[in-house]
């Protein structure tokens, strides 16, 4: 046996999870791959807060899987007792109120931060989940975020934010467990063994993790607490840095609201309290260090060229006009800046009109608000054209009623209401909601009797 490592970040993971996933995986008497397809049915029955509050497996559920996600359930879904129902309030205010600019921070900023460090990229490659399941990723990080920041989402039973977190934390448990093949505490015990790759069928992504293999020695445990937090970090600050960036930032005690919230949901997520800043000053700190940690160790082959080419075409995809197509490459290397530009290969030549026109609206655009706003505090041109770029992907990536969000029936119905309710900007004049509706190509919607959201 190899002698134990130094359990840093990278070598930490989820105990609750973790044990909870290898009672399940190693009581049942049946095939893990059986194990696995039990646990996700019955987590189609944690819809509300209230539900998983009071939830007790069926009748006929294999005693180890019922025991294990009863006592997950009674252990994981409580708030930390720190936590601030007022400031969790104004958080939600806050993101609804930004409506679809929202959805572009998401798809420019957030998710390409997010795929910036190599190995959290490599866990992503692996499963295929970026490359040819765009959507579906992103879909996937939308059915988290909307149940989270809808109203009352973590704090009222009606809510769904609390069961969704602890579905996507039992995930990350999951992943884990397959890709080491073995519950993570023990890897580590064992000082870090590498997992050998497997010539095996790879018949779905539960397969394909399971036969990967992985040097946990080299790239710590996959999904440790590091990437955790630097995920969590991508929701809360970077959705922040992005609102700086675009001359829209909030008073310093809306960014700690906001930053509180996610806390909240890091702490539901697993993820330890002492990663979790509580500044933003904190936040750009620990962001800093965790990227440039990252890239001391590179991913081979690296992942992150693909994954921000498949997410910019998937944005280019619902983009109409030609000269406008670059601009999701744009407005993301305008906020995240020249390295994640160099580590998601964002720096191909773009056409000199499409730049300029970018580059040109984005400093004239800033600098008219700022003018006006000195008059009026709430106008900008800038939050309308992002809000435009935010209506086309909202409406098709997330709010596509032929392939509605995975989320319980209720939660569903909440999200569709709310976001329909984001048609009008209720900071802008009825002008600027004129013309951003035509715009967007919501007002030849309405007159069609189209009945797509907003």
């Amino acid at each position: 046996m190899n002698a134990p490592l130094a359990v840093g970040p990278t070598l930490r993971a989820d105990p609750l999870a973790d044990n909870t996933i290898a009672a399940i995986l190693h009581g049942h008497e049946g095939s893990q791959w059986d194990a696995i397809a039990i646990v996700n049915r019955l987590l189609g029955q944690w819809q509300t807060n209230a539900v998983i509050a009071g939830w007790r497996a069926p009748e006929g559920t294999p005693a180890p899987i019922a025991a294990a996600l009863e006592s997950y359930l009674a252990a994981g879904s409580r708030l930390p007792e720190w936590a601030d129902t007022a400031r969790i309030a104004r958080a939600e205010e806050l993101f609804f109120d930004m409506s679809m600019l929202s959805c572009s921070l998401l798809f420019c900023a957030s998710l390409p931060e997010c795929y910036v460090v190599p190995d959290l990229a490599g866990v992503l490659h692996v499963a295929g989940q970026l490359e040819t399941h765009t959507d579906y990723r992103v879909r996937s990080t939308a059915a988290m975020i909307f149940p989270v920041m809808m109203h009352g989402g973590l704090t009222s039973p009606e809510g769904g934010g609390v069961a969704q977190i602890l579905k996507v934390r039992l995930i990350h448990a999951t992943i884990r467990h397959l890709i080491l093949r073995g519950n993570p505490s023990d890897a580590v015990q064992d000082g870090g063994t590498a997992v050998a790759p497997m010539d095996a069928p790879c018949r779905n992504v539960h397969d394909t993790l399971y036969n990967h293999g992985w040097d946990m020695a080299a790239k710590g445990l996959p999904c440790n607490q590091e990437e955790l937090a630097y995920t969590l970090l991508t929701f809360h600050y970077i959705f922040l840095r992005g609102l700086r960036k675009l001359g829209l930032g909030l008073p310093q005690q809306d960014e700690q609201a906001y930053l509180h919230t996610w806390n909240v949901v890091g702490h539901i997520l697993g993820i330890e309290s002492s990663l979790m800043p509580h500044t933003m000053e904190q936040a750009e700190t620990s962001f800093n260090e965790i990227q440039a940690r990252a890239r001391l160790s590179p991913y081979l082959p690296d992942p992150r060229p693909e994954l921000g080419a498949a997410l910019m075409k998937a944005m280019q995809n619902q983009i109409p006009l030609r000269i406008l197509k670059p601009f999701p490459v744009l407005l993301t290397r305008y906020l995240c800046g020249k390295s994640a530009r160099v580590d998601l290969a964002l720096n191909q030549r773009v056409n000199l009109l499409s730049r300029a026109l970018f580059m040109t609206g984005m400093v004239v655009v800033r600098g008219f608000d700022a003018l006006v706003r000195l008059v009026f505090p709430n106008f900008s041109i800038c939050r309308m054209i992002t809000r435009i770029f935010g209506y086309q992907f909202t409406v098709k990536f997330l709010m596509d009623e032929t392939r509605p969000l995975k989320l319980p029936p209720a939660v569903l119905n909440q999200v569709d209401h709310a976001v329909r309710g984001w048609g009008k900007d209720p900071k802008a004049p009825a002008w600027m909601n004129a013309l951003e509706a035509r715009l967007s190509g919501r007002a030849s919607a309405k007159s069609a009797g189209d009945q797509q959201p907003c």
